[in-house]
């Protein structure tokens, strides 16, 4: 592991155990065996840091949630495979996708939130554009597209958190495809009834 990787991996441990606020470039230099310079030098600041660990790590989901979110006129199936590909990113990656939300869920003036929104909110476009792309075939949407979205994206939080309170931390988060199916349909049946 190079430099740059040894402080993203020390600086996502502690932003996951103590919080974004909590934490002081002294401490993730420290538990990364390196010097200030050198964080400097990869980074510029802390929030060159926090900047450079969300965005690689969006990426990966992005690229999940891309290769799955293609609607082929089968509606349920596309949320099944996003809703697959979602579970599958957040049990290899339950620091960062825990650590994301929480940063979301700060203070909108909060530096961690001013960072991690941008993302959270190019993600749910992503979604939105699934339900659009729908919105014919599923009449009840009446252009509630966007909070048909947001339903379904806040099932699949809810759901991770709820699992994730559930598995010890050394444990991998698991849902089978039936529990996946599942979720789904629950969110389907409230489009449909």
């Amino acid at each position: 592991m190079d430099n740059r990787e040894k402080i993203l991996t020390s600086a996502l441990d502690l932003f996951y155990a103590r919080g974004y606020d909590a934490v002081g470039i002294q401490q993730i230099v420290d538990a990364a065996g390196l010097t200030k310079p050198t964080m400097y030098y990869y980074f510029g600041s802390k929030r060159g840091l926090l900047d450079a660990l969300l965005g690689e790590q969006y990426e990966k989901l992005e690229r999940c949630i891309d290769q799955a979110a293609v609607y082929n006129g089968d509606f349920p199936e596309t949320l099944f495979l996003v809703a697959k590909a979602f579970f599958h990113f957040v049990s290899e990656n339950r620091k960062v996708y825990s650590f994301m939300l929480a940063l979301f869920y700060t203070g909108q003036e909060n530096e961690g939130h001013k960072a991690v929104e941008p993302l959270i909110s190019r993600y749910y476009r992503k979604i939105t554009g699934l339900f659009e792309a729908a919105a014919s075939k599923l009449g009840n949407m009446n252009g509630r597209q966007k909070q048909f979205a947001l339903g379904f994206q806040g099932l699949l939080d809810m759901t991770f958190l709820r699992v994730r309170s559930q598995t010890p931390e050394h444990e991998a988060i698991v849902l089978d495809e039936m529990q996946i199916r599942g979720i789904v349909k629950q969110f389907m049946y409230g489009i449909y009834s």
